[in-house]
């Protein structure tokens, strides 16, 4: 995936989630529904973090430094880190609170019918940038499921803003059934109910984010898929054998690659650097995230790491 991808979803998320946290801070305002309070917190922490994650995108794209002589392409998943710290933080925690709080004391609502109207005005937005994150999603899925995409994909950005979508959308529902059972049995727990609830979703979505970025931030190598194209682009021509190899996605886009290959003792020098010119132009052309790569010409051990073996290790 390029590395504009994933910025209209994130966007779209930015946008309606800015006009959508406005429209609860003054339904709460009107209303003094718990439930409201905790979408908007929900929602300023969601426009906070779409703006971290193009943030992240941005700075990614500096160049390499002396300090940092391959460059910057993970600021993108310390970014996507954040953004999950902080839907943890600032949406679940405050939720389970408030809603602990309305349960402990409830409090009757006034005018509810605002918040309910603002609630169905916010499910429908969320539902336009929720199909936003999934269309541009479908372009880099695949054959994968919504699961696996979101586990495997290196690209931070759009498995973030699914979740996010997904965790705004379901809370809404939450939110407005919290409202509506309090209004429709008088009983104003049910709002403090909904809130607790939508503290455990996001709960939830935030630790499955930080399990992922916290495992791309440290490292992840090429799936198998991957890993079986390098190998064969590279055992070609006069590359006998890959002794072992090693991965690492230093960035959405940018792949590590270092490797042992077996070339015949016959070669000359000019041969053994023509032939790993040819194979790194190979690689490159089946896997364009192949931008580092370091080939050692070297004869087969027994000792040796097989290619699977000598993979760095990713995320099943």
């Amino acid at each position: 995936m390029s590395a504009g991808g994933g910025t209209k979803a994130i966007i779209a998320a930015l946008v309606a989630n800015a006009g959508i946290a406005l429209a609860k801070f003054g339904g709460f305002l009107v209303t003094g529904s718990s439930s409201m309070l905790a979408e908007s917190v929900h929602s300023v922490a969601d426009t906070s973090n779409q703006g971290l994650l193009l943030l992240g995108k941005k700075t990614s794209q500096r160049k390499p430094t002396e300090e940092h002589p391959f460059g910057y392409g993970r600021d993108r998943y310390f970014y996507s880190f954040v953004v999950a710290l902080m839907l943890f933080s600032l949406g679940s925690v405050f939720a389970l609170y408030e809603g602990y709080h309305k349960i402990e004391h409830p409090e009757p609502l006034s005018t509810p019918w605002v918040a309910v109207v603002i609630l169905v005005i916010a499910i429908a937005l969320e539902t336009f940038s929720f199909y936003t994150a999934i269309k541009e999603s479908r372009a880099i899925k695949g054959d994968l499921s919504w699961w696996q995409f979101i586990r495997q994909a290196k690209t931070p950005e759009l498995p973030v803003v699914l979740l996010e979508d997904a965790g705004a959308l379901f809370g809404l529902i939450l939110a407005l059934g919290g409202v509506g059972l309090s209004v429709l049995t008088g009983n104003p727990v049910w709002d403090g109910i909904g809130t607790a609830c939508i503290g455990v979703l996001l709960g939830v979505i935030a630790i499955v984010l930080i399990i992922e970025t916290k495992s791309l931030l440290i490292g992840e190598g090429a799936d198998r898929a991957v890993l079986g194209d390098i190998v064969s682009e590279l055992t070609r021509e006069r590359v006998e054998k890959v002794i072992h190899i090693r991965t690492q996605y230093i960035g959405p886009d940018e792949l590590l690659i270092a490797a042992k290959i077996g070339l015949a003792p016959s070669l000359t020098v000019a041969e053994v650097a023509a032939e790993i010119d040819a194979a790194e132009a190979r690689v490159r052309a089946k896997v364009p995230a192949a931008r580092l790569m370091y080939l050692e010409p070297d004869l087969e051990r027994a000792t040796e790491d097989t290619p699977a073996e000598g993979a760095a290790a990713h995320h099943e």
